[in-house]
């Protein structure tokens, strides 16, 4: 049976080379029920626009294989077109960061602009307007190709979230976020137990045992919403509200103080991420005779990839030529829930871990912290004058499987490149 999946998804570069692995399977491995958007690289409604193009490309490469006698691919988006809903627009707190230092000011390195005949026409920006038709979800009609291949929504995107883990028997639907987790954070405080229907949130965030990539102890999705990544974090504790970030915002409420389960959250940091990578040469070798060809696809996507390969040749040291490697972040996760069945995917030894998101530090927002004093757990239910925060107490702090070994470290860009090409 195929699995069912969401995407929270800011997309940005490597959000879009997950989302293409996630299309590209097979109906029989994966059906992607829903793709929800959220600001983060970007805002959102250039993730927006870079997900219609992503569709619109896919028509295009569809139609240029057929036409060549190739095998058409990226059956799941055919067979079971997604829902794609918009969703947060701000952090929960705090002063708004994105990243499009890295990926552009369109996510995608401008391929907007020097690449317009792959973007399509505007005309599908009212399909997504809630003052057009609050109540529906409408089909696309700017094209048949289009029709074939995703249902625009004008309702929000954690609603949007909730009616699929609603509408879906409890522990079937695996949520992969992999942006800033305002729309999980949204949709949890809406419906906690809604939420919690679901099998488990795999979440690409954070830095362990490693250094951030925005401050030195913040990696980006959680330095952008270091309060939603908090409330979901928190979820996994048999007392949420023990580890609640001390906030001064009236937005969202405190969780009840029972809830029937505990959420399962399977945490990718830059531990593991950094260890998937794909290279400039690795790259150019696989796409050339394609471009040569005349793929659509290929085509887009070496646009955008040729501005990612310099700007990591420009911003960090020991990065040239065709060495110059992109880790590919957002796409494990998706492997992850593609093949997750896999022994080779290991959590820590140490894990469940008690890992809080810290929310209120000058120089630490974002960061994950970790209890690594040598101390004693203290027994039973009651507490210690000196436990400040509750970490020693059974009844209290977090629960996340923090991965750490995947089947795919050493040839990950391989596997990316069969998925989207051949």
């Amino acid at each position: 049976m195929a699995r069912k999946i969401i995407i929270d998804t800011d997309p940005g570069i490597d959000d879009i080379l997950a989302l293409l692995l996630a299309l590209s399977s097979k109906p029989k491995e994966l059906e992607v029920l829903l793709i929800s958007l959220t600001f983060g690289n970007i805002e959102v409604k250039n993730c927006l626009c870079n997900v219609v193009s992503m569709f619109h490309i896919l028509e295009q490469e569809t139609q240029w294989r057929r036409e060549n006698g190739r095998a058409e691919g990226f059956e799941t988006m055919r067979t079971s077109p997604p829902v794609v809903a918009v969703g947060a627009e701000d952090p929960l707190e705090d002063q708004k960061m994105l990243a499009d230092y890295f990926h552009g000011k369109d996510g995608l390195g401008g391929i907007h602009t020097s690449h317009p005949h792959l973007t399509p026409s505007q005309a599908w920006e009212h399909l997504f307007d809630p003052a057009v038709d609050p109540d529906g979800i409408q089909s696309v009609q700017t094209g048949a190709g289009a029709k074939r291949s995703f249902i625009p929504s004008r309702v929000p995107a954690h609603k949007e979230m909730l009616r699929v883990l609603r509408e879906n028997e409890p522990d079937t639907v695996t949520l992969v976020a992999v942006g800033p987790l305002t729309n999980l954070a949204l949709a949890a405080a809406e419906d906690p137990e809604a939420f919690l229907r679901v099998k488990e949130v795999v979440v690409m965030g954070g830095a362990v045992n490693l250094p951030g990539n925005v401050t030195p102890g913040g990696e980006f999705n959680h330095y952008a919403d270091a309060v939603a990544a908090a409330r979901v974090f928190a979820l996994t504790s048999p007392n949420p509200n023990s580890t609640l970030p001390p906030t001064q915002s009236v937005l969202l409420p405190s969780y009840p103080a029972k809830l029937s389960r505990q959420l399962t959250l399977r945490l990718f940091p830059l531990d593991i991420t950094l260890r998937h990578n794909i290279s400039r040469g690795q790259f150019r070798t696989a796409v050339t005779p394609l471009l040569d060809a005349g793929s659509p696809l290929a085509e887009w996507v070496a646009a955008f990839m040729a501005h990612t390969f310099k700007t990591v040749e420009a911003l960090h040291p020991g990065h040239v030529g065709d060495d110059t490697e992109l880790s590919l972040h957002d796409p494990v996760c998706v492997w992850y829930a593609l093949t997750s069945e896999d022994s080779q995917w290991a959590p820590s030894a140490t894990s469940p871990e008690d890992i809080r998101i810290e929310t209120t530090g000058q120089w630490t927002r974002g960061m994950c912290v970790v209890d690594r004093r040598n101390r004693h757990r203290i027994e039973g239910d009651q507490e210690s004058s000196s436990d400040h925060g509750l970490w020693l107490t059974r009844r209290a702090g977090n629960r996340i499987w923090r991965m750490d070994a995947s089947p795919a470290e050493k040839n990950f860009g391989d596997v990316i490149i069969q998925r989207l090409f051949s």
